[in-house]
């Protein structure tokens, strides 16, 4: 035999030599849940290792993450329910949990990426993702709050703003209104390719943010979908979009490998909370190796064609030295 493959397995030097895909602190971002009130700090029942931080917390927290290497963040708000409403009018409270930590992060890390998220959820009494009407989810209509939302979460000092909601047309109108107000600068991580999951139930119990009633099969994407991300790619990149996202990341590796193969915005994938407790239920259970099922995980997410992957598992990786 000429051709032996395994020559080049033959020792750890020279596997590292011609390893095709790395992992980088600069791949990662840190999706990080936030509570009002003062040293606080709640564990999610249903994602061993992950917190919810008041804001001096989650100062502290984000501190320790730039300490690691890892400079991106993903914020979400667990809002009180006596401040949801039909408009998700606490989403654009200046003095507001929300606003307030982007604002105190900016402010003791302005080197720091913070990305926010833009959806009507987690501060809706519906719970949905847009504005509801007669049980239906309006469109249009959803797409003016948004943009207000995007705004104040700009004033507020966002890096990259993500709508997460899946409403057509919600990239264009984000951006215009940005543009608009002279937020040029702030980028867009569109949420394009985000599935009607069973994979987000830990995140919800997170932010305390189901649907009150029905599902969101309505804007969320067909799980045995693949050409529609195509479809939502396209529209993303004309409306301005400059990044794309997929969620969940695992049991779509192909749609992730499919826009990369067919846009030249960076991809993002989102290893939800779904997977993470799954992989971390197993680990406690002993059935898997911790290090070696996490970086697998990753590493099969960045093989797939993401540049950036949002996962909690990030901290955990550096702070280890996994990667």
């Amino acid at each position: 035999m000429l051709s032996r493959p395994r020559r080049n397995r033959k020792s750890q030097v020279i596997r590292d030599m011609i390893q095709e895909n790395h992992l980088r602190a600069s791949d990662l971002i840190f999706p990080l849940f936030i509570i009002d009130g003062q040293s606080k700090k709640t564990e999610v029942s249903s994602m061993p290792g992950i917190y919810r931080y008041s804001i001096d917390l989650l100062l502290k927290e984000v501190e320790d993450c730039m300490n690691l290497g890892l400079k991106a963040f993903d914020l979400f708000p667990n809002i009180e329910e006596s401040l949801k409403d039909k408009t998700a009018s606490e989403s654009l409270n200046k003095n507001g949990l929300y606003l307030k930590a982007i604002r105190e992060v900016k402010k003791y890390f302005p080197e720091a990426c913070v990305i926010t998220d833009v959806a009507m959820d987690p501060y809706s009494s519906d719970g949905h993702d847009g504005l509801v009407k007669d049980g239906e989810i309006l469109n249009d209509e959803t797409l003016e709050i948004l943009a207000r939302m995007s705004l104040a979460q700009a004033e507020a000092g966002a890096d990259i703003i993500a709508p997460s909601d899946m409403m057509d047309g919600r990239v264009g109108y984000i951006r215009e209104a940005l543009d608009r107000e002279g937020f040029t600068h702030v980028s867009i991580m569109s949420y394009t390719a985000k599935y009607a999951s069973a994979f987000y139930g830990p995140f919800r119990d997170a932010l305390e943010s189901a649907p009150k009633f029905g599902d969101k099969k309505t804007y969320q994407m067909n799980p045995a979908n693949q050409k529609e991300a195509l479809i939502e790619g396209a529209l993303d990149v004309e409306e301005g979009a400059d990044f794309l996202m997929v969620k969940p990341a695992l049991p779509y590796l192909d749609v992730i490998k499919t826009l990369k193969d067919n846009f030249d915005l960076p991809i993002a994938a989102y290893n939800v909370s779904g997977e993470y407790a799954m992989v971390k239920a197993a680990i406690q259970n002993g059935w898997l190796d911790e290090q070696k099922a996490i970086t697998e995980v990753l590493m099969g997410i960045k093989r797939a064609g993401a540049d950036v992957i949002l996962t909690y598992h990030a901290k955990e990786v550096l702070q280890k030295g996994w990667i």
